[in-house]
């Protein structure tokens, strides 16, 4: 980030302290919730997700990598072949999905 708005930003939180803008706020004085699955994201896209997320409303990736995840552990407790064929078809399908929504929002972030 340049100097300059580092300056801004810093001049703004000091203004908004001063006011009491950031006192009784939801949190305070709490550590922060360990997001190690934010670590593997772009930060705004996290954040987004996140406000998201506290509004009730995820976006289809999202909803799709639980759906992934959920699939995978059923894979995992399959026995009979022909029932592991067709939840590996299935989870190959989720993780298609899944690619072709993450795809759809780095294109049109980029724009």
């Amino acid at each position: 980030m340049a100097r300059w708005l580092d300056k801004i930003t810093e001049r703004l939180m000091r203004r908004a302290e001063a006011e009491g803008k950031l006192s009784g706020l939801s949190g305070e004085g709490k550590p922060l919730p360990d997001r190690p699955g934010d670590a593997l994201i772009d930060p705004g896209d996290a954040v987004g997700f996140r406000i998201m997320a506290e509004s009730g409303v995820l976006p289809e990736e999202i909803t799709l990598k639980k759906a992934v995840a959920a699939q995978k552990a059923r894979l995992s407790t399959l026995t009979d072949p022909d029932a592991r064929r067709a939840a590996m078809a299935e989870l190959a399908r989720l993780m298609q999905r899944q690619a072709i929504a993450e795809e759809a929002r780095r294109k049109f972030l980029s724009r």
